[in-house]
């Protein structure tokens, strides 16, 4: 079994998790690449004591950058989108 602090990276400030947070009762966060929807859930729940709905993932692809006279791509990275049950909030410390 893997690590919960492993699967679970950091949570996403950005404007669409930002929205996701207000209107919807969502958070995004920044999860291994490796992990699957039942391990995420498992490790929020734990980690956060807070009862998940529904979690959805996606991959965003690594892009091609040049660093000076050197090109090289960055990294794939994974982001999930995890709905908490009616009822359930959770505030991170913002300003990070």
């Amino acid at each position: 079994m893997k690590d919960l602090y492993s699967i679970i990276k950091k949570p996403l400030f950005t404007e669409k998790g930002t929205y996701l947070k207000e209107n919807g009762g969502k958070l995004l966060i920044e999860v291994a690449r490796d992990a699957n929807k039942i391990e995420i859930k498992r490790a929020f729940e734990e980690i956060f004591k807070k009862k998940v709905d529904k979690v959805s993932t996606m991959m965003r692809p690594s892009k091609w950058k040049k660093y000076g006279k050197f090109v090289g791509k960055t990294q794939e990275k994974k982001k999930a989108i995890v709905t908490l049950k009616k009822g359930e909030t959770l505030d991170f410390i913002e300003g990070v």
